[in-house]
């Protein structure tokens, strides 16, 4: 007989890469180029157990990024459930800029960690999109925005974000332009 799997090394594995992910989202936000055995070092995990949930640097870069798109993408849920419609998407709006503008460390990371392979656009696309669908069709119902909108069309309406410089003045300019995109989707909506 084999003895069973102690569950206690299994949850204790579970917090070692947790804590991974937690101190590697801090350090590569401060800087993108953060010494993997620095992060390793903060997290008080050896090389082996670092190396063994992250065999390489665009492996951790994509793990942070995609637990950090998917909270922004969660956030859609919860502000529907207290938000009106229009309220919910602007305020979400909101978020998502503050997102891109506080990790503009990570997204320097992940452009260094995908450059040699071509880059992953894609990643974090299904959280985000699945969010917006949500978004529009909660507001298309509430006749709060115009009808028709994909959310192909709304990333593109707010592509000025990613131009903002994250050490800027860029609260008050994302507020603006997203402001601006606002007004346009409400523009020709029935309940207007």
């Amino acid at each position: 007989m084999h003895p069973k799997k102690d569950p206690q090394l299994r949850s204790d594995a579970q917090r070692n890469r947790e804590r991974i992910l937690e101190v590697a989202l801090t350090e590569l936000t401060r800087s993108a180029d953060a010494p993997l055995s620095a992060i390793a070092k903060k997290a008080c995990v050896g090389q082996g157990t670092f190396y063994r949930n992250f065999p390489s640097r665009e492996a951790l870069v994509l793990e942070v990024y995609r637990y950090e798109v998917q909270q922004v993408a969660d956030t859609a849920c919860q502000l529907l459930d207290t938000r009106a419609p229009d309220q919910a998407l602007r305020e979400w709006m909101d978020r998502l800029a503050q997102y891109a503008m506080a990790k503009a460390g990570l997204a320097d990371a992940m452009r260094k960690a995908t450059s040699a392979h071509g880059t992953l656009a894609g990643l974090g696309h299904g959280p985000v999109s699945s969010a917006i669908t949500l978004l529009l069709k909660a507001n298309e119902e509430a006749g709060t925005i115009r009808p028709g909108l994909t959310p192909d069309d709304f990333m593109l309406a707010i592509a000025g974000l990613w131009q903002i410089d994250p050490h800027s003045d860029w609260q008050s300019r994302a507020g603006r332009l997203l402001d601006l995109v606002m007004d346009g989707l409400r523009a020709g909506a029935p309940g207007r």
